[in-house]
Formats: C-alpha cells, structure tokens, sequence
C-alpha cells in the first residue's frame, strides 16, 4: 500500500494535467456559452502540451549538444545521457495550432452573434429544412 502511494505522489504532475484535462471537458460538455467552450477546449489542449513537455524531460540529461574540440574522439555517446527535444519542438508547434484555431473559433462566434445576436447554444435557432 506505501508503495503504491508513493508513486501516486512521486506523479503528481500528472494528475494536475489530468485534473486540467477533466476542467476543460466539463467545460466543452456542459456549458452552453460558445466561448466558454472555446476557453474548455484551450485548457484541454494547454493540459495535453504541459504533459508532452513532461514526459521529455529526464533527471540527470543534458542538452543533445556534441561539442566538438581536440578531445571529442575520446568520449563515446550515450543517447540515455541526452534530453529528447522531439516532443518540445513539437508542442511549439502544437502551440502555435492552438492560438490559430483558437483566433478562428472566436472569428466563428464573432459571426453568429452579429448574425444571431447571442452566443448561447440553446439560443440560437434550430436548423431548418430537415
């Protein structure tokens, strides 16, 4: 029971993203305002970049690095000595992604409240011809 306990706590980065993720689908799933779902779905996306960071950092790595002098040929390379930037550079762009389709969202209700004059769901008239 201690052990598992203590890797619950030894992880818990991973439920504050966990705890962020279920916040923002909440707020995609029960809120009728359409930029409050909006807002859900940027925690949603914030919560699954903060992970992706995480789990490419590593305990006693460095940068990949390889300084190249008059003593590079003697030191062998170890990949396990390294941090893998993969998934930082990715989730720069993942970031990137994020604020576009965040700015055309908000562009998107912008047009139905000058369309409709709201921005609740439930308000907005149902479609009509089938």
């Amino acid at each position: 029971m201690n052990d598992l306990m203590a890797v619950l706590i030894s992880k818990y980065n991973y439920w504050v993203y966990i705890i962020l993720m279920m916040v923002g689908f909440y707020a995609i799933i029960t809120k009728k305002n359409l930029v409050k779902k909006i807002i859900g779905l940027n925690i949603v996306q914030t919560a699954i970049i903060l992970f992706y960071i995480s789990i490419g950092a590593k305990k006693g790595a460095t940068l990949p690095i390889i300084v190249h002098g008059h003593d590079a040929g003697m030191h062998s390379v170890h990949a396990s000595d390294y941090i893998n930037p993969l998934p930082h550079v990715l989730m720069l762009t993942a970031i990137v992604v994020m604020i576009s389709t965040t700015g055309v969202g908000l562009a998107i209700v912008l047009r139905i409240y000058h369309a409709y004059g709201t921005v609740e769901e439930d308000e907005l008239p149902a479609k009509e011809g089938g």
